[in-house]
């Protein structure tokens, strides 16, 4: 009777240590002294801090003292036994992923030579297998140094951010350090290590989704490669269940014969904010009659999902955005950065709650940014069932990469693991060649009309490589060459081009450092990147600065923030920004606020602004906006909505506020309030109210109109003002009698009028607390560690009685708000 496969981890008693430089790779991992406990999956940081061997880089500036780790090599070996038994079908390694420069040893004998983090090994070890005691070694040689030989040999190139040796290597591009994370290159097994045994093994399922025209019928075609053992005898048996569990659909077919699933009626997936996300079960077995071999489980949305580029009515260009089961869906959501610098401390769970915190900002897309890597399953099962669709980069980023043979086949190894793994999930809405390669290009003369292309090599990877391998591997799916990108049929047109394609709209904060009121001047049809810098929480800062060092221009204040390297002059732009708009106090509280609440005010421009100009069918200005960044790796001022403690900022409000289903915003302009609604519901029949607070608590008459928000688009409404001093004009959004949303325009720069005490006063009761003010009240801050709040950073005017609720301990709530004493509640 034939074998069924079995997969062992070898994750226990692994041990590293340091390599002696005077000793081989063998006699390294036969030498008796120096070793440590290690975890696998892991790496070389992750232990050495854990043990106390080195302090901890995240705290003050102890980043510096551990650079010595990367200058090394380490081994790491681990013992296991094998019983005789165990031999009698063929037995793999596996090694999903080694960071970077990695020799593989069995018993003493060399198996693998690896030098990609990103593509899986699996080697054929029976015959070096054997009963009793075996011994697995791995080498990693320093990324830093086998990286700058490399640069040697072949060239330094041209990039931005991190050392130039990275672009010879691939590992993830980040642990080089960018304008917001430390340099830790780190080294180890970082993926999982294991023993399989078979005689014949499931090695690839392909699930392809195709949905009828109406959506009323869904086709899933499936296609298994085996391996091991080929048998006539084999069968594949395929069986879908529907999202409660119930089967909706089988077939058994010879091994080696394709099969396609029927469901008829099927429940189809939804982005988040537009409907469900019901998730089928995909249960394929390989038996031999009614033995199963081998098996394989996967979870599968039915959608479809087009890229849309169509004409925009009265306007140059073309659209940029996505239609899912025949909607458009306006795209808000956020950039992507791996959670943490050490990969392998970011559990399945902090995966969730991140992806989780985004959803209930309510983004859509999020965008896996290619100076990292491609996440844990866990990511992207998160996002299969919360909603959030992934742009996802290949891992190329700001730099001019080589494309020589060897560097092309490692590529190509990389692309169609990441594929092959990723391809099933109904998240994932796009592959993109890599982030910002054509605009250094560009920078550098290499691309654009009448450049010297020829040397922009890489054009090979992102327009031939990539893109073939995509329509290969994964037909269904766009693919986009790069981001930003401004496609033409018979131009090349630069990267930056507002009218087609995405853009990295960075007018603001970098470049001209225009203010953040002009958002509505650098608009694009696709907008991938925009931000703006903050602080962390004060909570964060006081658990990674040194106490001594607790103020907003120190030493090690200046050391967490990366922005601008090799100048890091991210403190100085803060500092516009922060005098441009707000008078800030002395303290690091001050700062902290001051910071996050000028980003909290920019993304509010922003978000409302691009999303305006969604403006409907035939006419999508801007199909979507992803805000740089939604997360952060280490404790840092960056432009990161939610910091390293997972602490939402308030610009995380702003963001949720604006992206709502049905939204309202206003602005002061040449003696009107000009406001507009944004929906992405069906037609929807509401009342606009408007009223106006003066700065010393007189309020208006409320004017109203009644009008039908359109389905999935904006409306614009304008009411006449006539103010005799600043004020502030509040704009709600009823619907059946119910305040749905609000915004309010303020006489700005907020510098030019300080606001004075406004009575302001918060409550606690049970579940929650109670917020009234006397005179209008400006970005109300409530933060206490772990507590957490259903909304925060809230203008409050005078009448107006908001509730808050409230979970997490039963801690001190510290309030602040702009030109106010800071109490506690």
């Amino acid at each position: 009777m034939p074998a069924a496969t079995t997969a062992r981890p070898l994750h226990e008693s692994w041990l590293f240590r340091m390599a002696a430089p005077e000793l081989s790779m063998l006699e390294n991992l036969a030498a008796e002294a120096d070793w440590r406990p290690a975890t696998v999956p892991g790496t070389v940081y992750q232990d050495l801090i854990a043990q106390g061997a080195i302090p901890d880089p995240y705290f003050g500036t102890q980043e510096v003292e551990v650079q010595w780790v990367a200058e090394k090599d380490w081994c790491y070996r681990c013992d296991f036994e094998v019983d005789a038994a165990a031999l009698a079908v063929q037995v793999d390694l596996v090694l999903d992923g080694l960071d970077t420069f990695a020799t593989v040893y069995l018993n003493g004998q060399r198996v693998l030579v690896s030098d990609n983090m990103f593509v899986p090994a699996r080697i054929e070890v029976r015959g070096l297998l054997k009963p009793g005691t075996n011994r697995l070694g791995l080498y990693f040689e320093s990324a830093q140094r086998r990286g700058r030989e490399r640069e040697a040999a072949l060239g330094r190139r041209n990039l931005w951010n991190g050392e130039s040796s990275r672009l010879h290597v691939r590992k993830a591009q980040y642990h080089y350090g960018w304008d917001w994370g430390p340099v830790l290159l780190t080294a180890g097994p970082w993926q999982p290590v294991k023993l399989e045994a078979y005689e014949t093994r499931l090695q690839e399922v392909d699930s392809t989704v195709h949905l009828a025209t109406d959506l009323g019928h869904a086709r899933v075609d499936l296609r298994c490669e085996l391996a091991g053992t080929q048998d006539a005898a084999l069968a594949l048996h395929h069986r879908l269940l529907d999202p409660q569990g119930k089967l909706v659909a089988e077939a058994s077919v010879p091994a080696g014969t394709e099969a396609s699933l029927h469901v008829d009626a099927p429940e189809l997936w939804w982005p988040n904010g537009q409907g469900a996300q019901p998730l089928y079960t995909l249960v394929t077995t390989l038996q031999a009659g009614e033995q199963v071999l081998d098996r394989h489980n996967r979870r599968i949305g039915l959608r479809t999902l087009r890229l849309v580029q169509e004409p925009v009515a009265g306007e140059k260009g073309s659209s940029f955005c996505f239609e899912v089961n025949g909607r458009q869906v306006f795209m808000g959501g956020a950039n992507w950065i791996p959670d943490d610098n050490l990969l392998n401390r970011i559990t399945p769970e902090r995966y969730r709650l991140r992806v989780r915190q985004a959803a209930e900002a309510n983004m859509n897309m999020l965008r896996v940014w290619g100076g990292g890597i491609y996440e844990d399953d866990a990511f992207y099962a998160a996002c299969d069932e919360l909603g959030l669709l992934v742009w996802q980069d290949f891992l190329f980023a700001c730099g001019i990469y080589p494309a020589n043979p060897e560097f092309l086949r490692s590529v190509e190894a990389e692309a169609a693991a990441a594929v092959k793994r990723l391809r099933h999930h109904a998240c994932l809405a796009l592959w993109c060649g890599n982030n910002e390669d054509y605009a250094i290009a560009e920078s550098m003369g290499l691309y654009g009309k009448g450049k010297d292309m020829v040397r922009f090599e890489a054009r090979a990877i992102y327009e031939q490589l990539l893109p073939e391998l995509c329509a290969r591997l994964d037909p269904q799916r766009p693919y986009w060459p790069g981001s930003p990108y401004s496609p033409s049929a018979n131009d090349t047109l630069t990267s930056d081009n507002p009218t087609v394609g995405d853009r990295h709209s960075w007018e603001i904060w970098h470049g001209a450092m225009l203010p953040y009121q002009r958002y509505h001047t650098v608009q694009a049809r696709f907008v991938s990147e925009f931000g703006m810098q903050s602080h962390p929480s004060l909570d964060l800062l006081q658990q990674a600065i040194p106490e001594a060092e607790q103020f907003p221009l120190s030493r090690t204040m200046a050391a967490h923030n990366k922005a601008g390297l090799p100048l890091q002059d991210g403190h100085r732009r803060l500092a516009v920004y922060v005098a441009d708009t707000l008078n800030a106090g002395p303290t690091l509280a001050d700062a902290v606020y001051a910071t996050q609440f000028v980003q909290a005010e920019a993304m509010r421009y922003a978000f409302q602004d691009f999303r305006h100009r969604w403006l409907g069918a035939g006419r999508r200005a801007v199909g979507g906006a992803l805000v740089w960044q939604l997360n952060d790796c280490w404790p840092v001022t960056s432009w990161a909505i939610i910091d390293s403690l997972g602490t939402l900022k308030p610009a995380w409000h702003a963001i949720r506020r604006a992206l709502a289903p049905l939204a309202i915003a206003v602005r002061q302009v040449d003696g009107e309030a000009r406001c507009w609604i944004s929906s992405a519901l069906a037609a929807t029949r509401c009342e606009v109210r408007l009223q106006c607070h003066a700065l010393a608590g007189v309020s208006s008459e409320v004017q109203t109109a009644e009008l039908m928000a359109p389905s999935n688009g904006s409306t614009d409404l304008n009411f006449p003002l006539d103010l005799a001093a600043p004020a502030v004009v509040e704009a709600s959004l009823w619907v059946d009698g119910e305040c749905i949303a609000r915004d309010c325009a303020w006489p700005e720069p907020f510098r030019f009028h300080p606001l004075g005490d406004c009575g302001l006063q918060v409550a606690r009761h049970a579940g929650g607390l109670t917020l009234r003010t006397e005179r209008p009240a400006k970005g109300i801050w409530l933060a206490a560690p772990g507590v957490n709040f259903s909304d925060n950073f809230i203008d409050l005017m005078p009448g107006d009685v908001r509730s808050i609720a409230v979970t997490g301990p039963d801690l001190p709530i510290q309030v602040t708000a702009l030109d106010q004493t800071p109490f506690e509640a």
